[in-house]
């Protein structure tokens, strides 16, 4: 199942990245220097789709550790109640070692025809 979902979803997303990156091949300067732009101290001539494909992952990321941090209070959530779960287990197993009966218990009521 999880072949076919990769072939029908991964393959053409795998083939439009393929095609941008043999598309956008032209090298562009990035200059970082925004004081002088006429004679940058720092300049950075890479691919196009290099700077496509940083900025997407950068994105990713970036959303990434958003949702992360979203979530930490149904993370906290859960590690709390996994401690009340192993606290209340541990309390019905002492509580059934308690009551458990020391020796043979009462006989089976028997069945006698009326």
């Amino acid at each position: 199942m999880r072949t076919l979902v990769f072939l029908l979803i991964g393959a053409p997303i795998a083939l439009v990245v393929i095609a941008l990156a043999l598309v956008n091949n032209q090298p562009v300067t990035i200059i970082l220097d925004p004081f002088t732009p006429q004679t940058p101290y720092m300049t950075v001539t890479v691919s196009l789709y290099v700077i496509f494909f940083v900025t997407l992952m950068v994105g990713v990321l970036l959303g990434g550790m958003a949702v992360w941090a979203r979530q930490g209070r149904f993370r906290r959530a859960a590690r709390q109640n996994r401690r009340e779960a192993r606290r209340w287990k541990g309390e019905a197993e002492r509580l059934r070692e308690q009551t458990a009966p020391a020796g043979p218990g009462l006989p089976a009521p028997s069945r006698r025809a009326a």
